[in-house]
């Protein structure tokens, strides 16, 4: 009698500090693969209401992982037995919301945290955005200045080595860090 074997969603997160190119890389990616995308939704938020506070941490928490369960359920739907496990493309993930939490209000909510610490562990990937490419200014972005950005990668990579998450580092101008992410997604096992 043969085993079957679950069939297992391969999610990737774009992931680093601001202004390293991850809404674009997530999308690229995304279409290159064939995957949904699951966009920021903290972003899409701030446009709309201007400003997020940290009342506002939690239901955009909720709204992202809720989107991000909802691609995943849609792709189980489409996957098939003995083929690659499908992927869905996350253009951030719980940890970032906590980071972001942590980092403009000094805390962040007790179930953002619980949920960043329990979800960080489906990702098959993280890719890791490194600063070396320049700052774009944006009415959401906080810290252009060359140290912030140092410190925040240095947030980032420090909460995924923490917690023995894998992830690439992904550096280069655009057309590299394309390359170098499709090769690390391709890699995963």
């Amino acid at each position: 009698m043969e085993t079957e074997i679950p069939i297992r969603v391969q999610r990737i997160a774009v992931y680093g500090p601001e202004s390293t190119g991850k809404t674009e890389l997530a999308a690229r990616l995304a279409a290159y693969f064939g995957a949904p995308l699951v966009a920021e939704y903290a972003r899409e938020r701030c446009d709309v209401q201007g400003v997020l506070t940290l009342e506002d941490m939690l239901p955009v928490a909720r709204e992202q992982w809720r989107r991000e369960d909802e691609a995943v359920r849609n792709v189980l739907g489409q996957a098939a037995e003995g083929q690659r496990p499908p992927r869905v493309i996350c253009d951030t993930d719980a940890l970032t919301t906590m980071l972001w939490s942590d980092l403009l209000y000094g805390t962040t909510p007790e179930e953002v945290r619980r949920g960043a610490e329990q979800r960080c562990r489906q990702y098959a990937h993280y890719l890791l955005l490194d600063i070396d490419v320049p700052f774009a200014p944006d009415p959401q972005r906080c810290f252009p200045d060359p140290a912030d950005r140092e410190k925040a990668m240095r947030v980032w990579r420090g909460a995924l080595e923490r917690r023995g998450l894998p992830y690439t580092l992904i550096r280069g101008d655009w057309a590299e860090r394309e390359r170098a992410a499709i090769a690390a997604i391709n890699g995963i096992r």
